[in-house]
């Protein structure tokens, strides 16, 4: 999915804190590499019907630490695959957070927006400036936006992309 907009839009998965990368795609599918077939297994251990409820623009919202575990970059891979337009956590593993940016997924810190949304609320997410609406409170919160160079990244689909365009000077 390549995002062609600083706007992220879509109803909320929500999980608690220490979500590790085994959750996100459990090590049994480790031999798959593309980010559809991966999307199909996304979560399956933790919520078993994630996978075939999830629409293209949804938002997960999690707490302390998601993604902690192996530095797998099948899990940013498998989220991304499955449609999920940006990742809002309290924090971030560091190898997650760099996976996640690596392959073009938008992720953002922003404990208050988790502490105040459940799941199934819809998110309105400005990704460059660093705002996310809850539409079931009305209530906007305020984030460190991302950076231009990695909403570069993410506009491209990835660094692999982002890095191809600038080298043929795009």
């Amino acid at each position: 999915m390549k995002l062609t907009r600083t706007i992220c839009s879509g109803r909320v998965w929500k999980y608690g804190d220490n979500v590790d990368t085994d959750a996100i795609i459990p090590a049994r599918y480790l031999n798959m590499s593309l980010p559809e077939e991966l999307a199909e297994h996304c979560m399956e251990d933790i919520d078993a019907g994630f996978a075939g409820s999830v629409q293209p623009g949804d938002i997960i919202v999690g707490g302390d630490n998601f993604g902690c575990g192996s530095s797998r970059e099948h899990a940013p891979l498998a989220i991304k695959g499955a449609g999920v337009s940006c990742v809002i956590a309290n924090s971030f593993a560091r190898i997650f957070y760099r996976n996640a940016i690596n392959i073009g997924l938008p992720i953002l810190e922003c404990p208050e927006a988790v502490a105040e949304t459940e799941k199934g609320d819809e998110l309105t997410v400005d990704l460059t400036a660093g705002t996310i609406t809850n539409a079931r409170t009305g209530k906007t919160y305020r984030t460190s936006p991302l950076p231009e160079f990695v909403m570069g990244i993410v506009e491209a689909g990835g660094l692999v992309p982002y890095t191809r365009e600038r080298l043929q000077g795009k």
